[in-house]
């Protein structure tokens, strides 16, 4: 199952330069675990509530390849490059796929809620 890592990153106004080497040096720690951005400083577009700072969203091709690459030794390397200058939140998730259904997700959290 395709899994995803969402940054919320709130930069400052002007990047340092260990910003730059981070940038330049990822794509070689994602590659050996088939990452890949699919989101990555487009302008956000808020439509509910609040969202200060930028989206990144890189996935992979599951969660384990997730966790590996941001636990392995190369990304570790680069880590601190980024996360001392630019704070923010990291998650990784597994993707719901392509034959979700909201309405049988909804059905069984409904049952599940009823008290017995």
């Amino acid at each position: 199952m395709t899994a995803y890592g969402l940054a919320h990153l709130r930069p400052p106004a002007v990047l340092p330069e260990d910003v730059f080497e981070y940038l330049e040096r990822i794509q070689a720690t994602l590659d050996p675990y088939g990452g890949k951005f699919v989101v990555h400083g487009s302008p956000v577009h808020v439509v509910e509530g609040e969202w200060p700072g930028a989206l990144v969203v890189i996935e992979f091709p599951g969660l384990d390849a997730a966790r590996e690459w941001y636990d392995s030794p190369a990304y570790r390397e680069i880590l601190r490059l980024r996360a001392d200058h630019i704070p923010g939140d990291l998650v990784l998730v597994e993707g719901c796929g392509p034959d979700h259904d909201s309405a049988a997700m909804a059905a069984a959290m409904r049952a599940a809620s009823v008290p017995r």
